[in-house]
């Protein structure tokens, strides 16, 4: 790199104190982004990335956060130095951020419209030209008719779908510098493609730079210059991206790019009993309009479904965001309303109110996509854990108990001595991980898997995959896994479903999906997930 940098990062230090301890998350890191380059941060959850990426905007929460040493110089002036009302002026202006988890980051009782029109009124855009713009920039991230997305609040929207306004909303100002964290974790193969293409054409026309946080090596290596590996709080090696691919020095270098899932699904044995079976599955949200609001038509979110899951099998089901997968699997656990015969271990169970669902509900477990929104924040993790245990297993004693929340933190690998922290202490990653203790623990017939390894590293995708396969293997448990990362799919799925608007697009085997896909579509999806281009155009957005 060669002139002065837009962005130069100096032994920075990040510490965080509470309850009179002090702990070091960031060590003496140093690094530059020049005009219209992108850096790439990378390592596993809990090395840094993020907390360093959130020190250029002073974003932590002060004082509990504090920087020992360094200094971040933007365009001449030292943020870390600045003052709040300069800072302001430059959040969402000069450098603008996407973070990891949208539903945390975008306002509930606010519409689209209003989220992205108040960041450009605060940054002087005149008024006449805001509904132009934020139809402009939702066309731009790639949401189908944007124009009927307005008015809609984040609840309506798919993961996908929100992670796409949050970088619209990034993106409406024309930053110099954008901060990625994490931006492509809840998209699907093809939008991620598609993504990934928008932001290196902005880079490209505006000079934009940025500063790329992510955990999946194939998205670094698609669309950064330069990267910065982080582990421990610190930058163990740095180097152009192809010299990092081609050669890397550090040993932790080297086992994160051997690092993503393997292997192949266990074995499935055809005369396995069948857990759980429906037919004709619908789900129909209304459309309504008019001072009345009568209903004048309907989304069509699963529309004519049938599903078969038998012991010890996973089931995959893939497909773009908003095509209709986890409305599918909500509804085969019962957690909404649907139309159709659900038949669960023997018992038709699609009439079932709420109350007698109850009993089967440790047999019946949940993933979710969001674990951030999945965990209580006002209780520990030995709480979040225990709490299924407390109400299906009563008269457990409390010793028991402890036993049995300590052996599923060490399945997912996580230290038991952090039980006793709060959700809020751990990073993404590690917050999955326990929202997948939380459900492991109960020893259930029957998960539904909702995106499980989406917020994590690839190391710790490995062994979450490695973990799913020996925890089915050893008490036959049968999967409902919903992903958009096709490869840990490939690694765990004996039979896979691809959806498309609601509906089975195309349903076989994995192996004859994974290598002799039928339809166009199922053949984009492959060719975005396994060959790392970018999307055919005419591929459906959201």
């Amino acid at each position: 790199m060669t002139g002065t940098p837009l962005l130069s990062v100096r032994d920075l230090s990040v510490a965080f104190t509470q309850g009179g301890e002090t702990t070091l998350a960031v060590d003496r890191i140093s690094f530059d982004i020049a005009d219209g380059e992108t850096v790439a941060l990378v390592g596993e959850s809990g090395s840094g990335k993020s907390v360093s990426a959130l020190s250029v905007l002073k974003l932590l929460q002060y004082p509990a956060a504090s920087h020992p040493s360094g200094k971040i110089d933007f365009l001449g002036k030292d943020l870390l130095a600045a003052k709040e009302a300069d800072l302001r002026k430059m959040r969402g202006n000069q450098i603008a951020m996407i973070f990891q988890e949208p539903m945390t980051s975008l306002n509930p009782l606010h519409t689209v419209e209003r989220q992205i029109g108040e960041i450009l009124r605060l940054h002087g855009a005149r008024e006449a030209v805001i509904p132009e713009r934020t139809l402009d920039l939702l066309d731009q991230v790639g949401i189908r008719d944007a124009a009927k997305r307005l008015k809609a609040y984040p609840h309506q929207l798919s993961g996908g779908q929100r992670q796409r306004v949050m970088i619209a909303m990034a993106l409406s100002n024309k930053p110099k510098l954008l901060i990625a964290d994490e931006p492509t974790t809840a998209l699907d193969v093809t939008v991620q493609a598609q993504i990934l293409q928008l932001l290196d054409d902005l880079k490209r026309e505006e000079q934009m730079s940025m500063l790329f946080i992510t955990h999946d090596l194939g998205i670094v290596r698609r669309i950064a210059d330069r990267v910065c590996v982080m582990t421990n709080g610190k930058i163990v090696e740095t180097g152009r991206t192809e010299d990092i691919f081609a050669n890397p020095q550090h040993d932790y270098t080297k086992h994160l790019l051997a690092a993503e899932p393997k292997g192949r699904p266990i074995l499935l044995n055809d005369n396995a009993a069948e857990i759980l079976k429906a037919d004709g599955m619908k789900v129909w949200f209304p459309i309504r309009k008019g001072l009345l609001r009568k209903t004048v038509d309907n989304v069509k979110a699963v529309d004519g479904v049938d599903v078969s899951v038998r012991a010890g099998q996973t089931l995959g089901i893939v497909g773009e965001s908003g095509s209709g997968k986890t409305t599918l699997g909500l509804a085969l656990t019962r957690l909404i309303s649907s139309e159709g015969r659900i038949v669960f271990d023997g018992r038709n169970i699609d009439a079932f109110s709420f109350e007698a669902m109850r009993p089967l509900r440790r047999e019946i477990q949940v993933v979710f996509q969001d674990p951030f929104g999945s965990l209580s924040p006002r209780m520990s993790v030995d709480e979040i854990v225990a709490e299924g245990l407390a109400v299906h297993e009563p008269k457990l004693t409390r010793e028991e108990r402890d036993t049995r929340v300590v052996e599923a933190l060490h399945e997912v690998g996580l230290d038991p001595d952090t039980r006793f922290r709060y959700p809020h202490e751990f990073s993404g990653g590690q917050r999955q991980r326990i929202a997948i203790a939380r459900a492991m623990v109960l020893k259930p017939k029957f998960v539904m898997l909702d995106e499980p390894t989406s917020a994590l590293d690839m190391s710790v995708q490995a062994q979450v995959v490695d973990l799913l396969r020996d925890l089915q293997r050893r008490h036959d448990l049968a999967y409902l896994f919903i992903s958009h990362d096709l490869k840990v799919v490939r690694a765990l799925a004996n039979e896979v479903m691809v959806m498309r608007n609601g509906k089975v697009v195309e349903f076989g085997r994995s192996e004859q999906i994974f290598d002799d896909p039928k339809t166009d579509y199922t053949k984009a999806l492959m060719a975005a997930a396994f060959d790392i281009e970018v999307a055919p155009a005419g591929v459906v957005n959201e």
